[in-house]
């Protein structure tokens, strides 16, 4: 299955809810760490941008390595991700490993997700997951769209990777960038039902 089978597989599973809110250079980017990026990301932050996933699962702002931010995204949880790695149990696939880790995604439960990076083809990056609930890294032979098309199908996975089951088998889903969640929160909306939300904006600029 190529890329662009796969985002058409995760288009289906999760329509677009507005355009991308992120622009990313990168060729700068992928500078800063280093090695160039798995092609499906990119196409997703493309498409999608940076944001949640049914109010669950949230995909990180992409930046750049060393970049420090009140957010806490990819460049602190990567760290975060890198201190994990090396107190924390690992399934059996991964013993006696040492992968670079970046991450890409966390959600409710506190789980990271991540990218073992340690391949010269980012095309052939695993996703590994450390499921806070369970205390445990495991990886997933896949990209990072097409886990989240499993997740969402609840298919060709034995269990759910994650720690709640919000988003196990639950296409379609609901994304929203930040940008269009603050958008629809401004409106008086509750971003993830349309609903008018008589608390929503309250507390806006």
């Amino acid at each position: 299955m190529t890329g662009e089978d796969e985002l058409r597989e995760l288009r289906q599973a999760m329509p677009p809810t507005a355009p991308s809110n992120a622009s990313v250079v990168w060729d700068q980017f992928s500078r800063s760490w280093g090695k160039e990026f798995p092609s499906d990301y990119c196409r997703f932050i493309d498409v999608y941008g940076y944001g949640s996933i049914g109010n669950y699962l949230e995909v990180l702002k992409p930046e750049p390595k060393g970049t420090v931010s009140e957010n806490s995204d990819m460049a602190n949880e990567t760290e975060t991700a890198r201190e994990a790695w090396s107190r924390v149990r690992k399934a059996p696939e991964l013993a006696e490993t040492r992968p670079e880790l970046i991450t890409w995604g966390g959600d409710a439960s506190a789980d990271l997700l991540c990218w073992d990076a340690s391949d010269e083809d980012p095309g052939k990056w695993p996703v590994l997951v450390y499921n806070r609930d369970d205390g445990l890294w495991r990886r997933y032979d896949c990209g990072m769209v097409q886990f989240l098309v499993r997740v969402l199908r609840g298919r060709e996975l034995d269990e759910c990777p994650l720690g709640d089951l919000s988003l196990w088998g639950r296409e379609p889903a609901v994304f929203l960038n930040r940008h269009e969640e603050e958008r629809r929160w401004k409106a008086g909306l509750d971003p993830w039902t349309g609903e008018p939300d008589p608390y929503a904006g309250m507390f806006g600029n």
